[in-house]
């Protein structure tokens, strides 16, 4: 019984092994975009953008950093869109 117990640990550890490895690479890709979508607004705010269209610069909140992190850019145009439209 001894070797069946190590053959099912071994199975039990490859397979949470696999499933931490997609938990850790969605993660890793979050937080890329998430910095990514950072670094959009805080240039955007920086040169001043949305005050060409007359509305204040984009504040960084949670908010605005969940969506792009879960829309990538897609997500920041909507925070902007959004913002222009004077509904965030």
């Amino acid at each position: 019984m001894d070797i069946l117990g190590s053959v099912i640990g071994i199975i039990l550890a490859i397979v949470v092994a696999i499933i931490l490895y997609y938990i850790l690479k969605q993660v890793v890709a979050l937080v890329i975009n998430a910095v990514l979508g950072i670094i959009v607004l805080f240039l955007l705010n920086l040169f001043h953008v949305m005050g060409l269209f007359g509305a204040p610069d984009l504040p960084i909140d949670w908010i605005t950093i969940l969506i792009s992190a879960i829309g990538r850019l897609v997500g920041v145009i909507i925070v902007i869109v959004l913002h222009l439209a004077g509904v965030a």
